[in-house]
């Protein structure tokens, strides 16, 4: 098994992306890139804490890789957006990839030369070392999945699945 960190904004919808996956055998929501040990959600939502909302995405690579990951990421988000996606901004919502290896760096790196053709504005998405994951607050864990009729997860979530969906 292998493991993959990303953020691509609010967390309840990149954790409902990549929990339905063939060969994905967890999404865990939580928190990293900051300087604050164990931060709660509520200090990250200040923009003080340095950490960026992130899923943990453990996957078995002989059935999913690392770069199939990577291109369903730049489907399910706007890596063209600084510190933000749609309505949620601040820093902590930005477009991340924290690698565990040098294998996923240069990985990280060749996704984004391949993704760019997809996009008129820059990839602003950051490739940088995974440093300490906390994990979310119980409560942010399978949020979409134990709350669907959550107005939060009707009006975006719901319709990102569906657009995705259709692109497959």
């Amino acid at each position: 098994m292998e493991q993959a960190i990303l953020g691509g904004g609010c967390f309840w919808c990149t954790e409902a992306v990549f929990e339905t996956l063939e060969g994905v055998t967890e999404v865990e929501s939580g928190y990293m890139g900051g300087a604050v040990p164990n931060p709660s959600y509520e200090q990250v939502c200040t923009g003080k804490t340095g950490h960026a909302e992130v899923i943990r995405i453990t996957f078995d690579p002989s059935i999913l890789t690392f770069s199939d990951l990577l291109d369903l990421f730049w489907e399910a988000h706007d890596p063209t957006t600084l510190n933000r996606q749609g309505a949620d901004v601040g820093t902590q919502y930005r477009s991340v990839i924290f690698f565990t290896n040098d294998q996923q760096k240069q990985a990280s790196m060749d996704s984004i030369q391949r993704a760019q053709v997809r996009f008129n504005d820059p990839i602003v998405t950051e490739v940088t070392p995974a440093s300490d994951f906390y994990p979310a607050e119980d409560y942010h864990q399978n949020f979409y999945t134990e709350n669907t009729n959550y107005p939060y997860c009707r009006a975006v979530i719901t319709p990102k699945l569906k657009k995705l969906a259709k692109r497959k």
